[in-house]
């Protein structure tokens, strides 16, 4: 039953559509308001769910090509949106319309922990990276499983705990925030939805 009810909330396919520009932050008492240019943003409608990195968020105003969001100080807190400055780049995703194909995996928008990336390599054709993260808040990857990571729904290679790894092909280089990604950058983790309540029912 409780699996059944995920698939009524709002949806991603961690397939990101476009890349955002940050244009300009506004902090408001423990709130950020986020002001980001993007293909899409005039396409938007106030209230409409965006992941942003991975985090869905709300579209509070729309100005020409920009849309704005603001993200709560538990959202700051717990992801790496605080980070973020003027000129960065945002891994864009609307959510699934209910008769679009799932190309990725089932994303819900909410991040479970920040990880770090540790470590970078270029192969011939392909890109490396590797990434740690706490292993005691009791979440795991497992070997060919789906990991989101910054929005983007990936396969996960050389599982252990508390990090791994994953391919990235020349494509999503290209068209995500990958492209400026390095050793020692804290991205978004949304772990599979369904390992993790399966892991939640070993545990009961």
């Amino acid at each position: 039953m409780h699996l059944g009810f995920v698939y009524l909330r709002v949806m991603f396919t961690g397939i990101i559509e476009t890349l955002g520009k940050v244009v300009d932050l506004q902090k408001d008492k423990g709130n950020l308001h986020i002001k980001i240019s993007s293909a899409f943003s005039s396409e938007l409608k106030i209230d409409q769910s965006v992941a942003h990195n991975g985090v869905c968020l709300t579209v509070v105003a729309i100005q020409d090509d920009c849309h704005t969001v603001t993200a709560v100080e538990e959202t700051l807190a717990k992801t790496n949106l605080s980070r973020l400055k003027a000129g960065s780049l945002v891994n864009l995703e609307r959510c699934m319309q209910m008769n679009g194909r799932l190309d990725g995996h089932i994303v819900q928008g909410h991040v479970d922990q920040v990880a770090t990336c540790t470590h970078v390599s270029e192969l011939e054709g392909s890109w490396v990276y590797t990434f740690r993260y706490d292993a005691k808040l009791g979440n795991v990857t497992v070997e060919k499983g789906s990991i989101c990571v910054n929005g983007v729904s990936l396969t996960v290679v050389n599982s252990q705990e508390g990090s791994f790894s994953v391919a990235i092909i020349p494509y999503t280089h290209e068209h995500t925030n990958f492209c400026a990604l390095k050793a020692g950058d804290l991205v978004n983790l949304e772990f599979d939805i369904i390992g993790k309540y399966v892991a939640r029912l070993l545990k009961v």
